[in-house]
This record gives C-alpha cells, structure tokens and sequence, in this order.
C-alpha cells in the first residue's frame, strides 16, 4: 500500500499541512486511495455540519424571541379584530 506521504498527488505544504490533488475518477492509484478519499470528504462534511451547528446554537435565542414578539404581535390583532367578531354575533 502506497502512503500518501509517497505519492506524487500529495503535497506537504510548510505548516506540514497536506494537500491532495487526486482526482477519485481518474488518478486513483490503490483501492485504498479511495478509502482514504471518501474519509477524508466524510471529515470535511462533518466540519462543515459542526460549524453550521454552532451558528444555529448562537442564532437560537434571537429567533425565540422572534417568534415571541409575532405572536404577541398575532394576539394583539386578534384582540384588536374581536370587537368585529362579536358585533356579528349579536346580530
């Protein structure tokens, strides 16, 4: 099995950090080079879903007190139409 450190689609960047430039449609060396690929998308998917989660987390108590202020914005126009509401059922 070749290491990625070996392989000529890898490159080491100088804060040691890699880059991969294989392309799994067409510069796959080993079944294992997929492997690897398909791990290393799976680790960016879920980084992208825990920084999404964490703006939700932080956008969660602006939009509770959205809804808070609709529907009391809501009730208030209820209240303010009720006076049609009982007019009609007197007649």
């Amino acid at each position: 099995m070749i290491h990625c450190d070996d392989c000529e689609f890898c490159e080491m960047g100088p804060d040691k950090k890699r880059t991969f430039k294989c392309d799994p449609f067409s510069t796959i060396k080993e079944p294992e080079c997929l492997q690897k690929w398909q791990l290393i998308r799976l680790d960016m998917l879920v980084a992208s879903h825990q920084g999404m989660q964490s703006w939700y987390d932080k956008m969660a108590p602006m939009q509770e007190k959205l809804f808070d202020y609709m529907q009391r914005e809501m009730n208030d126009l209820d209240d303010s139409d009720r006076w049609k509401i009982d007019a009609e059922e007197d007649e």
